[in-house]
C-alpha cells in the first residue's frame, strides 16, 4: 500500500468537539493520485515511488516519456516522491491511488510543503526582534532597525548574524497531525492544525500510525451519551 498522498490546500476551518472546545484544522483537497514512476535499490540506489496529481498544459519530453512508460495519458500538476524501506511496500506503476486507501479517521501525519513567500523582510517579521525605541530623542525613523551587528571579538560580523534577507518559500514539514474526517465522496481531507503554504498550494502528507486516545467525534457523542 502506497504510504503517502498529495493534497491541495483549501482553507482554515474551525469546529467545537463534544466537551465545546473550538478546534482549528485545515481542509484541503483530495484528488486521486497516481503512481508515475518507481526507483528501485538496484537502478538508483534506493526505493521509493512518484506520485502524481492535478492536470497540467505542457511538460517537458523527459516527463512524457517517463507518463507513457508507465501507461499513464495525463500530464499531473505537481510530482512529489515518497522513500520506502523495503522495496515490497512499493505500488505498482500506473496505478491510481484513492483518499480512503490511504487515510482513516484518527491516523497521525507528517505534512510537508512549502512556506509562503513574504519578500525581503527586516529582523522584525523574519526573525521576531523587538524595536528601538521610539521616544527620547535618538531614533527619528531608525525604530525598525537591525541595530549594532559588530562584535568587539573577533572584531567582525559573526557568520550566522541574524540579519534582514530574503523569508518564506522554504520547504517545511509539520509532524504528528490528526485526521479529523475523511469525506471520499467530495474527495476532502480535514486535518487538525495549521499546514504551510498558500491557499492552494499542494502538500505532501504522511501517514505515520494511528493517534494515541484518539476518538471520532461520533464515538465520543456515543459515550458520553451512555454514561
Amino acid at each position: 500500500m502506497a504510504k503517502g498522498f498529495l493534497l491541495k490546500k483549501l482553507d482554515m476551518v474551525q469546529q467545537f468537539d463534544p466537551k465545546g472546545r473550538l478546534v482549528a484544522a485545515t481542509l484541503c483537497k483530495a484528488a486521486p493520485c497516481f503512481v508515475v514512476g518507481i526507483k528501485s535499490k538496484e537502478k538508483d540506489g534506493y526505493a521509493a515511488f512518484q506520485l502524481g496529481s492535478g492536470l497540467k498544459k505542457n511538460m517537458v519530453k523527459p516527463l512524457v516519456g517517463q507518463l507513457k512508460k508507465a501507461g499513464l495519458t495525463f500530464k499531473p500538476e505537481i510530482i512529489r516522491e515518497v522513500r520506502v524501506k523495503d522495496e515490497k511496500d512499493l505500488p505498482q506503476s500506473g496505478k491510481q491511488i484513492s483518499l480512503d486507501q490511504v487515510f482513516s479517521v484518527g491516523d497521525l501525519l507528517y505534512v510537508v510543503g512549502v512556506t509562503k513567500g513574504r519578500g525581503f523582510s527586516g529582523v522584525i517579521k523574519r526573525w521576531g526582534f523587538h524595536s528601538q525605541p521610539a521616544t527620547h530623542g535618538g531614533q527619528k525613523n531608525r525604530q525598525r532597525s537591525t541595530g549594532a551587528i559588530g562584535a568587539q571579538t573577533p572584531g567582525k560580523v559573526v557568520k550566522g548574524k541574524k540579519m534582514p534577507g530574503h523569508y518564506g518559500v522554504a520547504k517545511k514539514t509539520v509532524k504528528n497531525l490528526e485526521v479529523l474526517s475523511v469525506n471520499t465522496k467530495e474527495e476532502s481531507l480535514l486535518i487538525k492544525g495549521a499546514l504551510p503554504g498558500y491557499r492552494g498550494s499542494w502538500l505532501l502528507a504522511l501517514p505515520i500510525g494511528k493517534a494515541k486516545g484518539f476518538v471520532p467525534l461520533t464515538e465520543q457523542e456515543n459515550e458520553n451519551e451512555e454514561k
